[in-house]
């Protein structure tokens, strides 16, 4: 239920060369970009990589993000889903096929660290060790053993903007993403983090672990 948010991180603007910035300050603004963001909406391109079978996946749609705690993913292609976050609610509903998946005790701690500092919770230097590749992308490995995240990557611009984001798990699958048309600070309602269901949706139990 949550694959596609453990790889939110978000803005549109070109990387500065590698040289130029070490890891710990491009964590640094990374931080500070967001702390000082208190809502967001962007269009993304989702590509999953299936380590296993050797295939890919691509959907795209669009993302809103509010400060505290909201989430919301309307996927458009390859078929409509809506994911969001409020608080201790999630919710997931497939409106191709009427079918929705509730959970009202929704624990936060289930999203990784690796999104959690968007919505205002999560130090990138208290939970990943830091470091930078060839190209002078910054990139994330938990301190802590964590199954859903091996590596993050970040394609970070100036000012802490990130423009693109590539998340490993445990297996090997890779969940990457590229944002555009980003707003910042826009001023969303909670309204947007409101999701009223069809009288006649069919609810589905969560997936046995």
């Amino acid at each position: 239920m949550t694959a596609a948010l453990v790889a939110l991180a978000l803005a549109a603007a070109p990387a500065a060369p590698a040289a130029e910035r070490d890891a710990a300050a491009l964590a640094r603004e990374v931080q500070a970009y967001y702390d000082r963001t208190k809502d967001l909406e962007a269009r993304f391109v989702q590509t999953y990589t299936y380590a296993a079978f050797g295939r890919s996946q691509s959907s795209r749609g669009t993302l809103r993000v509010k400060k505290p705690g909201k989430l919301r993913w309307d996927y458009e292609a390859p078929s409509q889903k809506t994911v969001l976050v409020n608080g201790s609610k999630l919710v997931q509903w497939e409106p191709e096929v009427n079918q929705a998946y509730v959970d009202e005790h929704f624990d936060a701690t289930a999203l990784s660290a690796a999104v959690t500092f968007l919505v205002g919770q999560g130090r990138l230097e208290k939970e990943f060790a830091l470091g930078t590749n060839a190209e002078g992308q910054l990139v994330l490995t938990p301190r802590q053993p964590d199954g859903r995240v091996r590596e993050v990557v970040l394609t970070v611009g100036e000012g802490g903007v990130v423009t693109a984001t590539r998340v490993v798990d445990g297996s090997g699958n890779t969940n990457a993403l590229e944002f555009k048309d980003v707003k910042r600070n826009p001023g969303l309602r909670d309204s947007v983090f409101e999701l009223q269901l069809p009288k006649d949706v069919h609810y589905v139990k969560a997936p046995a672990p």
